[in-house]
């Protein structure tokens, strides 16, 4: 369970509460939680899914990619290419999934 509050009393009295009625244990300031870096500074707290991205990129053999602004041929037409091999269902979902859970801490990702 993750606790937040600027008053460290308040967080202190709600473990206590919770304490009587559930095992805890306290693991401290907020590091890193599915899969979501977290670093606190005094210009506030920070979201960075880094090696999140690290992983994916070495799941689709992308390790070594060079970023660009647009990825694809402005005015590009889509079509059928009778030679191509057919795309793997499960992985494509997979792989679609990832990205929509990586656009939690980078929403600009959504409009690319």
């Amino acid at each position: 369970m993750i606790i937040t509050r600027n008053d460290k009393q308040e967080i202190s009295q709600l473990q206590q509460c919770l304490a009587k009625e559930f095992e805890m244990k306290n693991l401290g300031g907020l590091k890193y939680f599915l899969g979501i870096e977290v670093a606190r500074s005094k210009q506030g707290i920070f979201l960075s899914q880094r090696k999140y991205v690290l992983d994916l990129l070495a799941e689709t053999g992308m390790l070594d990619c060079k970023p660009v602004d647009t990825p694809i041929v402005q005015n590009h037409r889509l079509g059928e290419y009778p030679n191509q091999v057919p795309t793997n269902k499960e992985r494509y979902q997979r792989l679609v999934g990832r990205l929509i859970y990586l656009s939690h801490t980078r929403p600009d990702i959504a409009y690319a």
